[in-house]
């Protein structure tokens, strides 16, 4: 049986998760907090590589800005996919207001800016909005490549 790494979004703490328990609710060795509610994680400078590099599970990275129109008009297909793709992928939102290293870092030059990781390193990119079944085929595409 393979496991899977999974850092928890409250404590940054890296547990192994049995692949095919991921879809159970699994919880924080830890802090005891759920690993993988279907709700975006918000990152900042702290919690980012942590959760994007520690965790093996894809993680797609939201790139947003509260005074965003287009971003605010996608959050809700955002959070759609993140309950739908639960068990298979990591949903997290980086708010380029409050940390706008990240985004230099990563080059977002436009918002919103999906940006896709695995095992810490990005494999896609996609700038405008998405709505929920085209984010979700997004997600799952990367994961056959």
């Amino acid at each position: 049986m393979s496991s899977v790494q999974v850092a928890c979004p409250a404590c940054l703490t890296v547990n192994r998760v049995p692949a095919d328990r991921l879809g159970e609710g699994p919880k924080c060795g830890k802090c005891h907090e759920p690993l993988l509610t279907g709700e975006p994680v918000a990152l900042d400078e702290t919690s980012f590589d942590s959760v994007v590099g520690r965790t093996d599970l894809p993680v797609v990275v939201d790139f947003w800005a509260p005074w965003c129109g287009p971003c605010r008009a996608m959050a809700p297909a955002f959070e759609k996919a993140a309950r739908e793709l639960r068990a298979q992928a990591r949903f997290a939102k980086v708010n380029t207001e409050d940390v706008p290293e990240l985004a230099r870092r990563f080059g977002v030059r436009a918002i919103p800016t999906l940006v896709l990781f695995q095992g810490g390193r990005e494999v896609k990119r996609s700038a405008g909005v998405m709505d929920p079944r085209t984010l979700a085929a997004w997600v799952r595409e990367a994961q056959v490549a």
